[in-house]
């Protein structure tokens, strides 16, 4: 029986074929304008037309590989030094004690704790749309998992599916619904409390999801005796509540200090310092648990950097906008609530060749917004059709490097997560069908 290709395989092979799918589709682009009053370029719309351009060339295409991984250098930065620092808090041992810790105070109230995990990642999705942060937790989430008696799938869906349901169901992440809002002129979190009443829903259907897939696929626990036993003293309560803090103050200089990856970069790094130190790892022992952190990363690091290579490509080919054209020009001739749902289905598939939700909003949010007004569809809902089709994608396309970094350090297959994946991201993607209709019918 032939292996299913692992991660490197599957990404090299879409960088293939998209640079294959630039000789097929027609070159074109919209006109562009740098918008004084959103701080980026814009697309104009109805300004679409076909272009000469000379084709991509082999040589474009391999170059396309380093520049791919060089221009997300800031969040490889992010992903190595987040690494080392989580490996040196592991290292200290604090992560088995606060997990042995609360899986003993948990024994028979398992699904409590998947209900929490999978809270605290939603409202992390929610606030800052995290995912890329994940991929140096994973360890520990698969170890937390392991200590309840719960598989590789669980770990991944309380944590990073988790995190991509609140992204998607957000009011307020801002590289998500504030960027598609701002590129749709209308108020910055407007209309948040009937996102916060369906963030709620969804978070309650996907916890209930998993935790029903966790029950009925119980594996068999850690026994105590076979487990390293560790006592919660004071180093190991002091070095998690500094990972904590480390978090708490991301969050808040994303939001209010606009802060971006060098900065949550050099911020971990100082955790991983003083964990270090505190945990009496010493300067050596600290700095040898860095370099094995970095070394755990480098392929998680070289995957987000191949997905960036994918999106290069399209760019070079000018095929993107010949694919959001394709995509979205049809919608004007269809009923109102039929041509909503092929909104929200067509951001679903452009999120493949585009896996920057970030992007992909202000590609499309200036194009479908006078769209819509045609179509007498509120500014409101077009934004509900971006945000639960595209970033809800996150779940499935390998196109995502988090995602297929995530997977590949928990030792997961890409067929084995789609297989698990698929149905749950449907029924989330069927709230959203639901949250939308009630939307035009509300007139949100």
């Amino acid at each position: 029986m032939r292996k299913f290709p692992n991660a490197l395989v599957i990404m090299l092979g879409f960088i293939l074929f998209v640079s294959l799918l630039t000789y097929v589709l027609p070159k074109g682009e919209y006109q562009r304008v740098h918008n004084p009053d959103l701080g980026y370029v814009t697309v104009v719309p109805n300004s679409y037309s076909q272009i000469e351009a000379p084709s991509i060339t082999v040589g474009q295409i391999l170059l396309s590989i380093p520049e791919g991984i060089t221009g997300r250098a800031e969040l490889i930065a992010l992903i190595f030094l987040l690494g080392g620092a989580f490996f040196v808090v592991d290292r200290t041992g604090a992560f088995k004690d606060g997990i042995q810790f609360i899986t003993d105070k948990l024994q028979g109230k398992e699904s409590v704790a998947l209900a929490i995990v999978s809270l605290l990642f939603t409202t992390g999705g929610a606030l800052n749309g995290l995912q890329e942060e994940i991929i140096a937790m994973v360890p520990v989430l698969l170890f937390f998992a392991n200590r309840l008696g719960y598989n590789s799938l669980v770990a991944v869906g309380i944590s990073y599916g988790a995190a991509v349901v609140g992204s998607s169901f957000s009011p307020m992440n801002p590289f998500g619904v504030a960027v598609a809002q701002k590129a749709a002129e209308i108020p910055l979190f407007s209309g948040s409390i009937y996102r916060i009443v369906i963030l709620i829903l969804a978070y309650l259907l996907w916890t209930t999801l998993i935790i029903r897939y966790a029950q009925k696929n119980r594996v068999e626990k850690v026994k105590k005796e076979q487990a390293e036993k560790h006592q919660m003293d004071g180093k190991s309560i002091l070095i998690l509540c500094l990972t904590a803090l480390a978090f708490v103050i991301v969050i808040y200089g994303l939001v209010v200090l606009e802060w971006g990856f060098n900065e949550m970069s050099a911020e971990f790094f100082l955790l991983g310092i003083i964990a270090g130190l505190v945990g009496k790892l010493g300067l050596n022992g600290t700095a040898e648990s860095f370099i094995q952190g970095f070394k755990e990363m480098t392929f998680a690091a070289i995957i987000i950097g191949l997905a960036n290579s994918i999106t290069l490509i399209l760019q070079q080919g000018m095929i993107i906008d010949t694919i959001i054209y394709g995509l979205f020009t049809p919608l004007q001739y269809l009923p109102k609530s039929i041509a909503t749902l092929f909104m929200m289905a067509a951001q679903a598939l452009l999120h493949f060749p585009v896996p920057s939700y970030s992007a992909q909003a202000i590609m499309t949010m200036p194009i479908l917004a006078p769209l819509a007004d045609l179509m007498g569809i509120s500014r409101q809902v077009c934004v509900l059709a971006y945000q639960y089709g595209a970033i809800m994608m996150d779940m499935l396309i390998p196109t995502n490097g988090a995602l297929m970094a995530v997977i590949s350090i928990a030792g997961i297959s890409f067929n084995k997560w789609f297989a698990f994946a698929l149905k749950l991201t449907l029924i989330l993607m069927g709230l959203g069908i639901v949250a939308i209709i009630i939307a035009i019918n509300i007139g949100y």
